[in-house]
């Protein structure tokens, strides 16, 4: 069922992130399945988490811009590639569902890595100054998905508090 995590190409179905894999592993410019299976998956869960209320703002694509700008071996080329990927396949990559990505993580990386990420999420969602319902109920999969507890993410979101919209209603 997902052996698409173990191999070099993403999933099967070209509906899902194919671009994406395809961009990043450009982008890197290496063969390194490890790097890019988990560079893809930050860009996806990053798309996922900016499209929960079905609209990307320019200031959650900055953030993103910002946060794939940190991983080493992208250039600024590189990062307005995947860039622009996850522009034109948003709903493609976020009908993936974000638990797949966020378990591809889980598998690769380390507590300290995922509970740093799970900080950025929340720093895109909270980009345009509303955490929204369905923002923060992907958050929270995302974050059980990872393996981080409830109290992680209320750690995590903690920054953002006065933007969260269940508080403002």
């Amino acid at each position: 069922m997902f052996s698409w995590l173990f191999g070099k190409d993403p999933p099967g179905d070209p509906e899902h992130a194919r671009a994406l894999y395809h961009e990043v592993r450009r982008a890197l410019g290496n063969d390194d399945d490890v790097q890019v299976r988990i560079v893809a998956s930050i860009a996806a869960l990053c798309g996922c988490v900016a499209y929960a209320d079905l609209e990307v703002e320019p200031r959650e694509e900055q953030v993103i811009r910002a946060t794939l700008t940190r991983i080493q071996g992208l250039d600024a080329a590189g990062v307005a590639a995947i860039a622009e990927v996850l522009r034109n396949d948003v709903v493609r990559i976020a009908g993936a569902e974000a638990s797949t990505y966020a378990r591809e993580l889980l598998d690769l990386t380390d507590d300290t890595f995922r509970r740093e990420l799970l900080d950025v999420l929340v720093d895109i969602a909270a980009a345009d100054d509303e955490i929204t319902v369905a923002e923060t109920n992907m958050l929270r999969g995302i974050a059980k998905a990872l393996g981080l507890s409830a109290a992680a993410y209320n750690q995590a979101q903690a920054r953002h508090r006065d933007k969260l919209a269940v508080l403002k209603g």
